[in-house]
């Protein structure tokens, strides 16, 4: 398809102010609906760069999803990303959506029922560490998703991931990550964390979302998402985009 300007969808729900109140036991963080309603801001003053990686993300699909196949989204939640990748993806491909979480779907419904689009797209309700086989794809792609897996299901789920694209099919991952250097991790962190004050969090807010992500975010380095991909037989591996402890990465078979 001819790329052009992207439009971006109306961002849905209100201000991220989940962790503004603080609170003497640390909650573990969850997608419910409270999560659902700021999603939107939460994502777009919580990642850097958030709006240039869909960006790239979407121009990066217009070019590898095939005709007459499928493209998935894991981990779709209020599924901006199927939003964008409709205006640069061929009418042909179809688009199937899936996350754990009913709300975020039910969110991703409605965001996508209002582009008028005439594409086939499917939304499915599941976890990720039982998810359903793939089949027909030429496509994957997987933001901020894999960090939120249990690893001893990390493996298993690229290998399927794997399976089930076309030859010269590829995978979109982006991750938040740790460093194999102490003090690099630190000092990056601590780079996110100045980002997240210029974007109006606060250092209570901050903190108490550290903690509720404490058990729940678990990040790989680098070279430990690279060194799984290639395991899982995806034969290039190569960094699209890198922000301190962000990282974007194409993987094709």
């Amino acid at each position: 398809m001819a790329k052009k300007d992207l439009t971006f969808p109306k961002p849905l729900g209100g201000e991220d102010r989940l962790f503004e109140a603080p609170t003497a036991l640390a909650r573990d963080f969850k997608f419910g609906k409270e999560t659902v309603q700021v999603f939107d801001d939460m994502v777009g003053r919580s990642v850097p760069y958030y709006a240039e990686i869909q960006r790239m993300v979407a121009e990066m699909a217009g070019d590898f999803a095939v005709p007459g196949t499928q493209l998935y989204d894991l981990g779709c939640a209020t599924g901006t990303t199927l939003s964008l990748l409709d205006q640069t993806v061929d009418p042909e491909v179809s688009f199937i959506g899936i996350d754990n979480s009913p709300e975020m779907l039910a969110t991703a419904r409605a965001k996508l029922d209002s582009l008028g689009t005439g594409r086939k797209i499917e939304l499915v309700q599941s976890d990720l560490h039982a998810m359903p086989e793939l089949n027909n794809s030429s496509m994957v792609i997987m933001l901020l998703t894999l960090q939120f897996v249990r690893p001893l299901h990390r493996g298993r789920i690229m290998e399927q991931i794997a399976r089930s694209l076309h030859e010269q099919g590829c995978l979109i991952l982006v991750e938040k990550l740790t460093q194999n250097d102490s003090r690099l991790n630190r000092l990056f962190i601590n780079y996110y964390y100045n980002m997240k004050k210029r974007n109006g969090y606060s250092e209570t807010e901050i903190t108490q979302k550290r903690e509720a992500l404490e058990n729940i975010l678990i990040p790989y380095r680098l070279d430990e998402n690279v060194e799984l991909l290639h395991q899982a037989g995806f034969r290039s591996v190569e960094v699209f985009f890198r922000w301190y402890n962000f990282c974007g990465i194409l993987a094709l078979k």
